[in-house]
């Protein structure tokens, strides 16, 4: 459990790094701080984390927005660490997809409990659950373990290309539409098509024997694209 990923997302700085040392003391040490919700979308893109701590009132943003970007990627457990102790933003809190809610000031021996409860649940779910496979002739991709092999080069994929790469695997042989990619890997409605367009030309280059010829992620024209295996 010492070997989860947590990111920490909280514009104080002075109860970043006190929560960052409180973890850290119970052996924690892979711990991500970011103060502003531009930090923390981008970390989020690129890394897979198993525990979020999430501020609400940032200075860019809030944090109940990277929330729902988070849960609609992830079922990794999110705390509120935050001042606002209504019940109604609590409410909101739980409706975006929190686990828990913890107040400041706060005390450390419940947040470091609070902590270990979920990651515990939440890593046992992890190890009980089989590896999730998607092979062809070039590449293996372990969605459990975020690993994908190409030509026997293990790399670990993370951020959109994992949520990228597993959707177009999960969906294997069905034409989905750029709309229906963007709304399910970066959740949200409002469509951005180069941003689709850049990501898929990412993964090409990650497992297309030749890119632009593709063999696996075809474009189909005026629609989108389709994943395909060895055999079409």
């Amino acid at each position: 459990m010492q070997n989860a990923s947590i990111l920490v997302l909280e514009d104080e700085r002075a109860i970043a790094e006190m929560t960052e040392i409180i973890l850290r003391k119970e052996g924690f040490v892979n711990i991500t701080l970011c103060s502003t919700v531009y930090e923390a979308m981008k970390v989020i893109e690129s890394e897979i984390f198993h525990f979020y701590l999430l501020d609400i009132m940032l200075p860019d943003g809030n944090g109940l927005d990277v929330a729902k970007v988070i849960r609609a990627q992830s079922d990794a457990p999110i705390f509120f660490l935050t001042a606002k102790a209504s019940d109604a933003d609590k409410l909101r809190g739980f409706m975006n997809g929190a686990d828990d809610y913890i107040t400041k000031p706060f005390n450390p021996l419940e947040l470091v409990a609070r902590v270990k409860a979920q990651l515990a649940r939440y890593m046992k779910k992890m190890n009980v659950q089989k590896d999730v496979l998607y092979s062809c002739s070039r590449f293996t991709f372990n969605v459990d373990a975020a690993e994908l092999t190409v030509d026997g080069v293990k790399d670990i994929i993370g951020g959109r290309l994992f949520h990228l790469l597993k959707y177009l695997c999960e969906n294997t042989g069905q034409v989905l539409s750029k709309e229906q990619i963007y709304e399910r890997v970066w959740g949200e409605y409002i469509f951005d098509d180069n941003t689709v367009m850049v990501h898929i030309r990412k993964l090409r280059e990650k497992i297309e024997e030749d890119p632009s010829k593709p063999t696996h992620i075809i474009t189909v024209r005026g629609i989108g694209y389709k994943f395909v295996g060895d055999n079409r």
